[in-house]
């Protein structure tokens, strides 16, 4: 038998030093797989410890709501000046015959701030002091669905991961016994995208939004026929199985996300019931949401729920507002569709606020109001008696309050006609950038490794907007 050769026990730990680290790795790898919405540090000190995302479906007129244009007063029925440096629709549509369109209602200024908000928002006009505004905001691109993907997930194209699924993928959760990451959508219709305005995409399938319906009812099924024990031997056996067949397979994130969809889907049942129980509610709470006026009580019950949410540790909640042809796109008779648009949202937008800041809540939560898009000043069509506004993909209104935010902020203008910024654009990567940041997240750390790639939701990166944070 030949000689051995010698092995050092120094050589012993130089070339094993790697495995053993492999092996601590793939420990804590094991462990993140069974608690994916475990809590996680924040990269940053940040103030926000939730986000509430208010989106507002279909392109809100930022020249009827957040920003007032005397000039569109003065050439009220008139051709528009040629508008500088746009391309694409916009400068076609400026460039054509058309007709400016003054604001349907008139501006009064709110607050130490003087902001001018529309005589349409006059609850959101009361808290203007809370709220930091960005002018200016560009997507990239002027249509509604890739708009919606680019506002909501930063790429204009599905199968990107949404805005929340991010957060929640940074912070994980502080509730186990609901989901991290919740959606509420508009009981009228589904939201332009589907599912995948607040899916994973990319990210491992824990992290993608669980949808709430807009009702009496957000979840059913919350009280099977099963008692607890009988369901608790039934979701063992399904946990054993599951298990035992990705013990043999790799790429197994979505089973391992389906065993814990069905482990939460137990510990709701004892959470939930007390979660959208607004029975307790004062009347005074329920009145601030407009709970008992038709028109605001769907979203006002949205907020609410949102409100308790937070209150009960859930990291990300997305409110939708508008669907079919009650979404914000007013291409026609927008004198009488965005009033009512904004009945409905108002009150409870406002109320909110107003609770989350006497509950002690705005400073570690973080409010964000968007759209996909805002309007143009004019219309096109010259014939009609209803005119409306088009899509502005330039003209995007946001604002945020709340954990982070310097209240009464603001960054960005927009030309005489609201058509787009007056100096340099606002890319809304830039918005993603300043909700991370808020957050407590680097939107540079915050990657994951993707066929090849480290992605991140600014893409090629945004700038935070520090002039809006305190």
């Amino acid at each position: 038998m030949p000689d051995q050769p010698h092995v050092s026990r120094r050589r012993v730990l130089l070339n094993s030093y790697l495995g053993l680290g492999g092996l601590a790795l793939g420990d804590l790898l094991a462990a993140e797989a069974a608690q994916p919405l475990a809590p996680k540090p924040q990269h940053l000190p940040g103030k926000a410890k939730s986000c509430i995302f208010l989106f507002m479906e279909g392109g809100v007129s930022q020249m009827d709501t957040f920003e007032y244009k005397p000039a569109l007063v003065k050439y009220a029925g008139q051709q528009m000046p040629k508008a500088d440096r746009t391309v694409g629709e916009i400068a076609t549509f400026s460039a054509a015959p058309n007709r400016v369109i003054p604001p349907v209602a008139k501006f009064k200024q709110y607050g130490q701030t003087g902001r001018w908000v529309s005589d349409l928002l006059p609850g959101i006009g009361s808290v203007a002091d809370d709220l930091a505004f960005v002018h200016g905001v560009k997507v990239d691109n002027n249509n509604h669905g890739p708009a919606v993907y680019h506002t909501l997930t930063g790429n204009m194209f599905p199968g990107s991961a949404s805005v929340g699924a991010w957060v929640t993928y940074g912070l994980g959760s502080e509730n186990r016994d609901l989901p991290g990451f919740i959606v509420m959508g508009d009981r009228r219709g589904a939201a332009i995208g589907g599912a995948s305005v607040w899916g994973n995409g990319y990210l491992p399938a824990a992290y993608q939004g669980t949808l709430f319906r807009n009702g009496t009812t957000p979840i059913v099924d919350l009280n099977p026929k099963l008692s607890l024990a009988e369901q608790r031997r039934e979701l063992d056996l399904l946990r054993w199985m599951n298990e035992s067949h990705a013990a043999s397979r790799q790429n197994t994130g979505e089973l391992e996300a389906r065993i814990a969809a069905y482990e939460l889907a137990f510990r709701m049942q004892s959470k939930a019931p007390e979660l959208v129980d607004l029975s307790k509610e004062s009347e005074a709470t329920r009145d601030l949401y407009g709970l008992n006026d038709e028109v605001t009580e769907p979203f006002g019950r949205q907020c609410l729920l949102a409100r308790r949410m937070v209150e009960r540790g859930v990291r990300f909640v997305k409110l939708l507002h508008g669907a079919g042809g009650d979404r914000w796109d007013d291409h026609g008779a927008i004198s009488e569709r965005i009033p009512v648009h904004c009945r409905e949202v108002d009150r409870p937008v406002a109320g909110l606020l107003k609770d989350l800041k006497s509950r002690g809540l705005l400073d570690s939560t973080l409010v964000v109001w968007a759209s996909e898009m805002g309007r143009t000043p004019f219309d096109n069509n010259l014939t009609t008696d209803k005119p409306g506004r088009d899509h502005n993909q330039y003209g995007l209104v946001v604002w945020m309050a709340g954990g982070g935010i310097k209240p009464g902020a603001t960054f960005g203008d927009t030309d005489d006609f609201s058509v787009r910024a007056a100096a340099e654009e606002v890319p809304v990567r830039d918005i993603h950038a300043t909700i991370l940041r808020a957050m407590g997240l680097d939107q540079n750390r915050l990657t994951y490794l993707s066929a090849g790639r480290y992605k991140k939701l600014t893409d090629i990166g945004g700038r935070v907007i520090s002039e809006i944070l305190s």
